[in-house]
């Protein structure tokens, strides 16, 4: 390990035991190259992989971006030596055929303490390593020098896995994590979910960002299911709900399935027509299969009956509709559909014509404003057209009071004044955040404004080419398991530099606990071994692993059999 200087760096005390090759030709726009020693295996080398370059002056810290066989003469290749004569292709390895391993130096530090940069810590790369200079495999310091380590001082770093071929903690710096909009990308079974559930562990552990989830498939509240390999049968993961218990409050919309599942519900959640505004409807144009003029007649209603625009034309019948666009100037043609597309709404269960008791986004505001976070699970309602609908009148009113709370505290600069920090988590992202509905939905306004009022977004989608570019460029830290399509993977890497060998990175991702993180939480890109949801993380998350839980219940079971006897 390194020793630590007066401010706290380390200082590299590296050894030659970890060297991998030397650099020879290269640039800093197109990335370097190094000859890869010929006692080292080419299959060792993963594209991703984590290195370092010792310069003369500075350590570079890089990744492994492609790997390619080569020979000084042609001849070798036209006549390779056969299979059995092991002795001609040793004598050949490394001297007339070697390999090549292409280096993207993500980062520079100075390596003399006494620099007057080298307290300013990692920083971008500037410049390149010379001829000849060596490559190194990182080490734990390294990593550690780059993204710090879980349990600092200053509480800030959460560690979501491990480099490729390490033991060691990648962290995210969850202060900056916080500060805007996040995504989570991967096509489908690559672990999405799981990657989200870590995330937010960390958000609700350091108490960084206060949370909306979202939960389309009730995955994130009390349990999910977990597969597992073989033939064993599937098993269950803990939900945020066990492992934060009260710093976690679950609502649902469909209260009878979730109490099938075993859960009590903290709230139910119900919507009345008269909550849901034209803006709400506006972005379900594609899923109701709507055409702008049946917006435009949805308008008109809401000039003249406003918040009971929808109770009123959903109360209409048959030839009532045609009668009714008359009196109010529409498009009969365009309203009846309206009025036939929405009557869908009716079918809901949360569906309610008039509230009675609390309403429910005033309730969710109760628990946002005490810092506990809220899982709003579908339970049965798992629509598309359901999703939509909900997310979009949930978010919109609760972004309105944000708004209103924030320019409060901006008048007054009370610190009581100053809103919770917010993240929203919306799954199927690319249906809020397409080129379309992005210009229509709350969402693609809370991406644009930054965290201007203390709201962002963490946006988990399969599709990412499917979400508008503007709103992809305002995300802040991108976590990407596999992707095969070229336009996905294009879309991830929008407005990052040296895409070229980051492409390759992520289509060579395994299809199970590996991602590449690249943005704003984390110093350089770097592929992971994403980390354990189990036993040890519950502990690690403060909460009580399975087998104290059991033991627990054991004891109560023993305890009351002596107070009252057996059943």
């Amino acid at each position: 390990m390194g020793k630590q200087n007066g401010n706290g760096h380390i200082i590299s005390t590296r050894h030659r035991r970890g060297r991998v090759g030397v650099v020879t030709r290269g640039s800093l726009v197109e990335g370097l190259e190094m000859k890869l020693d010929a006692e080292r295996n080419v299959e060792d080398m993963k594209a991703g992989k984590f290195v370092v370059i010792e310069g003369d002056k500075n350590d570079f810290f890089s990744m492994v971006t492609d790997m390619r066989l080569d020979a000084t003469n042609s001849e070798i290749l036209l006549h390779p030596p056969d299979r059995s004569d092991e002795l001609l292709r040793q004598v050949l390895a490394g001297t007339g055929t070697y390999n090549i391993v292409s280096l993207r130096p993500m980062l520079m530090m100075p390596k003399d303490p006494m620099s007057r940069d080298f307290d300013d810590g990692p920083r971008p790369v500037k410049a390149i390593p010379s001829h000849f200079s060596l490559v190194q495999e990182a080490e734990e310091e390294d990593v550690t020098r780059i993204f710090g380590k879980e349990g600092d001082a200053e509480g800030k770093y959460f560690s979501i896995g491990s480099p490729l071929d390490m033991d060691t903690q990648v962290c995210i710096d969850m202060v900056r994590f916080a500060e805007r909009s996040n995504g989570i990308f991967g096509k489908t079974g690559t672990g999405k979910s799981f990657l989200t559930r870590l995330v937010l562990s960390g958000l609700i552990h350091y108490d960084r960002a206060v949370n909306l989830i979202f939960d389309m498939h009730n995955e994130y509240g009390w349990k999910a299911m977990k597969e597992s390999s073989g033939k064993q049968t599937s098993s269950f993961v803990k939900g945020l709900k066990q492992l934060f218990g009260d710093r976690v409050a679950i609502f649902s919309l469909d209260p009878k399935s979730t109490r099938a599942r075993g859960i009590q519900p903290d709230h139910e959640v119900y919507i009345s027509f008269d909550q849901i505004a034209v803006e709400d409807i506006a972005p379900l144009q594609d899923e109701l299969k709507l055409n702008p003029t049946a917006v435009e007649s949805a308008y008109l209603v809401y000039a003249i009956y406003k918040d009971a625009w929808l109770r009123t034309l959903l109360s209409l019948e048959g030839p009532d509709v045609e009668e009714f666009a008359g009196e109010i100037g529409a498009h009969a043609g365009s309203l009846v559909a309206l009025h036939r597309k929405l009557k869908r709404l009716e079918n809901f269960p949360f569906m309610v014509k008039k509230m009675e008791g609390a309403d429910c986004v005033d309730r969710i505001m109760e628990h946002l404003d005490a810092g506990i976070n809220v899982v709003l699970e579908f339970g049965q309602q798992t629509s598309m057209l359901c999703y939509l609908l909900v997310a979009n009148v949930l978010a919109r009113r609760i972004h309105e009071t944000y708004v209103k709370k924030s320019e409060r505290f901006y008048a007054t600069q009370r610190p009581e004044d100053k809103p919770r920090q917010l993240m929203i988590t919306i799954e199927e992202a690319h249906k809020f955040l397409n080129p379309s509905a992005a210009k229509q939905t709350i969402f693609g306004t809370i991406a644009r404004e930054m965290r201007k009022y203390y709201v962002s977004l963490l946006i988990v989608d399969q599709r990412p080419s499917g979400i508008d570019d503007e709103v992809l460029s305002q995300i802040g830290t991108r976590i990407t398991a596999l992707l095969n399509d070229e336009k996905d993977i294009a879309a991830v890497l929008t407005g990052v530099n040296g895409t070229e060998g980051l492409r390759s990175v992520l289509a060579s991702l395994d299809s199970k606990q590996q991602a590449l993180v690249l943005g704003h939480a984390v110093p350089m890109p770097v592929v992971i071994k994403t980390r354990e949801y189990g036993e040890e993380f519950y502990k690690a998350m403060g909460a009580e692993s399975v087998q104290d839980a059991d033991t627990r219940r054991e004891q109560a079971e023993q305890e009351r059999e002596l107070l009252f006897g057996p059943e």
